[in-house]
């Protein structure tokens, strides 16, 4: 007779045979779900107690009472109007156009996210833009019933006001670096845009100013807030992946706006750009609208996409690996796709070298603005395979030693998730579905709290706010801004002069070409 062995839910076997000879075929079914559901949990269980990975959250920053911080903006172009709205301020144009939008469908929910942002407890006082027309738009998105904030034509003199603390700089590149450090000589403390520099002794002259000033910086890479960037963290802790040998990032890109190809405004005109003022240190030119709002296709403005595009994949693989500056690299690329009048290439590939990381490593980046399929970016080790965006996916190595035991009883397969991190659950997935796949898109817009989306950009300046406010450094400080600056403009001294540019990690120096050359490379 068969043994009628409770369960633990006060069903015994008997009970459930005699359940299923009475319902033969959804019977049947059922206790096969229960098993197959037994089966995959005890799979989980097994492969997480191997792993010991955490979904890691930042902490969480301090709180924002107290007086308000008072700040200017600099620069109101399409970044510029972005940090403003994750700062709390839209304008009445964009409030509204979100509105017609939320009618017409209820799933759009950008004006709600909006809204249920905390509040950062700022006040813009100054903003700044050399366009009349953004400059307008910048004081109608922050002006409060309770703040009147006022124009400047010139940073300089916004930078003099009394009334301001901070400053977020979200100008053309070749601002960044000046503007910066004039910020901080006035004690403003900052958050700029990347790259924070377009040469190598204006990211020397960057460090030194803030670390002899004392202001908190921020650089812009608001990706150190998503929980799978530091989830990834622990994964490389633990050493799930055993040695990484090779790390494959890339952007893909196949539309005007993402190549750079931005609207020309209207209204603009000599009279409502202060022409002069934007060229600065640029070559002097007359009056080009197309330079002005497409800066980005020309050296002389811009950083190409080492500086613009390749510094946020250098910047999230350093989050995780803190492999800093690499010892030499090697760039080639040209312009294959838009034959426009631009001097930047549109195809862009670096490869860095990391010999002394741990046993060794290369880093590469691959770009074009002529194709948009979808190329993950992946670190691969010998144990296993961790593909990375908004998402997070490990595969296991088929070869790897770590895992030998577990793939030979079939535990884990090489060809499905070993372990998902996915946006938005409470906790991690070990996961034996071939539908983690799905869920493995690459993105850097929105993280979430507690279960709730929230806006990345938002946190990475509520960040920032906290450390003005409580001291401490912010995720992304100027040491960090420093490593990834001198990489990306190694990457393009490279492809500027055809040749490897290698770093003195102990003069902390590019060993060729000498630095008057690398000045006149850099810039155009």
């Amino acid at each position: 007779m068969a043994e009628n062995k409770d369960n633990g839910n006060g069903i015994g076997r008997r009970d459930l045979i005699k359940g299923l000879a009475t319902v033969p075929v959804l019977g049947a079914l059922w206790y096969g779900s229960l098993q197959k559901k037994a089966y995959d949990a005890g799979i989980r269980e097994s492969i997480l107690d191997e792993l010991k990975v955490k979904m890691v959250e930042p902490p969480a920053s301090g709180s924002m009472s107290g007086d308000p911080i008072r700040l200017g903006i600099i620069g109101f172009g399409i970044r510029g109007t972005q940090l403003v709205r994750a700062s709390g301020f839209a304008t009445p144009q964009w409030k509204e156009s979100m509105k017609e939008g939320a009618m017409k469908n209820s799933k759009d929910t950008r004006l709600k996210d909006f809204l249920n942002q905390d509040n950062l407890n700022i006040r813009f006082t100054a903003v700044c833009d050399l366009f009349d027309v953004r400059a307008e738009d910048a004081l109608a998105a922050v002006t409060t019933p309770d703040n009147q904030p006022k124009r400047y034509r010139h940073y300089q003199d916004l930078l003099a006001a009394d009334d301001v603390d901070a400053v977020i700089i979200a100008t053309p590149d070749h601002w960044h670096a000046q503007m910066a450090i004039d910020a901080a000589k006035a004690g403003k403390h900052v958050y700029v845009e990347k790259c924070m520099t377009r040469t190598i002794p204006e990211t020397f002259a960057l460090r030194d100013v803030v670390k002899q000033t004392g202001i908190v910086f921020q650089l812009g890479h608001q990706h150190r807030q998503t929980e799978s960037f530091l989830t990834a963290q622990d994964i490389i802790k633990k050493n799930v992946l055993g040695h990484v040998s090779l790390i494959q990032t890339n952007t893909n890109r196949n539309s005007d706006n993402g190549a750079w190809q931005y609207t020309i405004h209207e209204k603009a005109s000599p009279e409502t750009i202060d022409w002069e003022q934007f060229l600065g240190n640029a070559p002097k030119i007359p009056f080009n609208a197309e330079h002005f709002f497409r800066w980005r296709k020309w050296w002389e403005y811009g950083t190409g996409l080492s500086s613009d595009l390749l510094t946020h994949e250098f910047d999230s693989i350093n989050t995780i690996l803190k492999m800093g500056i690499p010892s030499s690299v090697t760039s080639s690329g040209g312009v294959y796709t838009h034959k426009d009048g631009r001097d930047v290439p549109d195809v862009f590939q670096a490869v860095m070298e990391y010999p002394d990381y741990g046993d060794g490593m290369t880093f590469i980046y691959s770009a074009t603005l002529g194709n948009q399929y979808n190329r993950t970016n992946v670190l691969m080790g010998h144990d296993g395979t961790m593909e990375l965006g908004k998402n997070l996916t490990v595969y296991a190595d088929s070869r790897s030693s770590r895992y030998s035991d577990m793939l030979k009883d079939g535990t884990i397969t090489p060809d499905l998730p070993l372990y998902a991190y996915r946006p938005g659950n409470k906790g991690v997935d070990g996961v034996t579905s071939a539908t983690a796949k799905y869920f493995a898109a690459k993105g850097l817009l929105y993280t979430y709290r507690d279960g709730k989306k929230v806006d990345s950009t938002h946190l990475h300046i509520r960040e920032w706010l906290s450390c003005i406010r409580h001291g401490g450094q912010p995720s992304c400080h100027i040491d960090n801004g420093f490593e990834e600056a001198i990489a990306a403009h190694m990457a393009t001294l490279s492809y500027r002069t055809g040749k490897r540019i290698e770093w003195d990690h102990a003069t902390e120096s590019i060993v060729d070409p000498n630095e008057e050359i690398q000045d006149r490379t850099l810039l155009g």
